[in-house]
């Protein structure tokens, strides 16, 4: 089977890891993508001349058009051979009786062009080494940040209420100094983990290669075993931060033992000693765990022979990389089909796009200010946030012609134009924007009523509402039944005091008395 081909926002973070010196296999797995894919994308990439950074113009199209070319795809395709699923063969090796040589045969027994016997036993033999059951991992001086949240919580009394309100603390940990971070935070949810992030980087003052973090549904939205997937939002503040976010291994807490030890220290020395303390918001309880992490900081450890901070210094800080001009600016993702009205909803407000990408789909980056709407990889709008609901912000450049056409009608516009042909034309248009829930549901009867000036001439057009307003008519439909059947030119009859028609048993005035 065909390797699928990798989509062109995770080609563009390969390109700038590479640049930023990362390895291949640290890519793969900050990117919860394969290392073949990985290194296909680099060799793809030196073949074409592509470097980092790509010219600020190229979109994905372009891009894409250089790695891939189109005459040279099928035969890549055609050459290349099947790689076995390696994790399902280890385990039915595990089976009593089964070999190497037996898998083997049931291989190329369903893929007859697939590897001989030898380059097989080879390629699973350096699939196997790379797993080790327990591992003393040495840390590089910059190289990982390892981050997660503790599993007890801090009590914050709400002044008002008297309500005590639980915070989370989030733990930060150098791998080679073991300098810490802690940040208290309302929830787990994104925007409050991001946002321990950037404080975190913010108080390091530069910034890891690699972020190694636990699987929390916030940041990572497929917690698997070989390709674990990354919230849009958390990998584009990696990308902001020149960061690759690498998640531990679900149900491997060896992968982040770092930032495991970390909590538990956070735990004795801050969440403990703060046990005794009350705290009346969350500002003065960070101040609080500010002090408390400066302290742990500063205390010499037996087993390292100094403090973190001293470590830090002298280890790290020189091999961190320097912070961006500006921080990260929260931001959601959203990916959704434009709709028939060329419109995509977010939070109840809906936003133009242009009409030509009807029924496609785009993705929609949202921060506090700002909507943007991508496609391809290229922004194709940009608005202002609005708070309304049920509203809509157009842009007048997305509109179909046909519609552009109507966008310059205002209710105050429909109204002058009305008051122009007289009162009776006014007080017909003025009833019907006014019975709308929104005016513009009635732009259209309004236009197309104004417009029979045209055609019948103002004094009729006036008279033929004149007439509307008389039987109770409220639309366009009215109107110009009025106009075609001429009766603007008649006057109603006058009601009478009697009955419309005689008859023995129809009872008269006297009936009752």
């Amino acid at each position: 089977m065909a390797q699928q081909r990798l989509p062109m926002r995770n080609i563009r973070d390969v390109l700038r890891l590479s640049a930023a010196g990362m390895s291949k296999r640290k890519i793969a797995a900050g990117l919860g993508i394969g290392a073949t894919a990985t290194g296909e994308c680099l060799r793809r990439a030196r073949e074409a001349g592509v470097g980092w950074p790509l010219p600020d113009d190229m979109a994905d199209a372009d891009l894409e058009a250089r790695l891939y070319p189109a005459s040279t795809v099928l035969a890549e395709l055609k050459a290349r051979r099947p790689q076995p699923d390696w994790p399902m063969l280890h385990r039915e090796l595990k089976r009593k009786g089964v070999t190497l040589q037996l898998v083997w045969e049931e291989h190329r027994a369903g893929h007859p062009d697939g590897f001989g016997y030898s380059r097989f036993c080879e390629l699973y033999r350096a699939w196997e080494g790379r797993l080790s059951p327990t591992m003393r991992q040495t840390h590089v001086a910059g190289e990982k940040l390892f981050v997660d949240y503790a599993g007890t919580t801090m009590d914050v009394i709400d002044g008002t209420t008297g309500e005590v309100i639980k915070a989370q603390l989030f733990v930060a940990v150098h791998g080679a100094s073991s300098y810490t971070f802690a940040d208290a935070t309302w929830t787990q949810t994104l925007p409050d983990w991001i946002g321990s992030h950037t404080r975190a980087f913010a108080f390091f003052g530069g910034v890891s290669a690699m972020v190694v973090s636990d699987n929390l549904k916030s940041g990572i939205t497929k917690a698997c075993f070989y390709e674990p997937a990354v919230n849009r939002s958390y990998a584009e503040m990696a990308a902001h931060y020149d960061t690759a976010i690498v998640p531990a291994r679900p149900y491997k807490p060896r992968d982040k033992a770092k930032v495991e030890v970390g909590v538990q220290v956070a735990t004795r020395w801050i969440i403990a000693k703060l046990r005794k303390r009350q705290f009346f918001s969350l500002n003065e309880l960070n101040e609080a765990i500010a002090v408390e992490v400066a302290a742990l900081n500063a205390r010499v450890t037996r087993h390292l022979g100094a403090s973190r901070k001293a470590l830090f210094d002298e280890l790290e800080r020189s091999a961190l990389k320097g912070l961006p001009t500006e921080p990260y600016v929260y931001a959601e993702w959203k990916e959704c089909k434009l709709g028939l009205d060329y419109h995509v909803e977010v939070e109840k407000h809906y936003y133009s796009a242009p009409h030509q990408l009807l029924r496609e789909k785009v993705w929609v980056r949202i921060t506090a200010r700002t909507v943007e709407v991508l496609h391809g990889g290229s922004r194709v709008a940009a608005h202002v946030r609005s708070s309304s609901n049920r509203r809509h912000t157009t842009v007048r450049e997305h509109m179909p012609s046909s519609h552009q056409r109507h966008a310059d009608w205002t209710p105050a516009r429909i109204q002058r134009k009305a008051n122009e042909i007289g009162p009776k034309t006014s007080a017909l248009i003025e009833i019907i924007l006014r019975e709308k829930t929104h005016p513009e549901q009635g732009f259209r009867a309004c236009i197309g009523i104004l417009r029979h000036a045209e055609a019948f001439g103002p004094e009729r057009l006036e008279a033929a509402c004149g007439r509307a307003l008389e039987i109770g008519a409220r639309s366009y439909t009215s109107v110009t039944s009025i106009l075609k059947n001429n009766l603007d030119r008649r006057r109603p009859e006058p009601a009478t005091d009697g009955p419309a028609i005689t008859h023995d048993n129809i009872r008269g005035p006297t009936y009752f008395h």
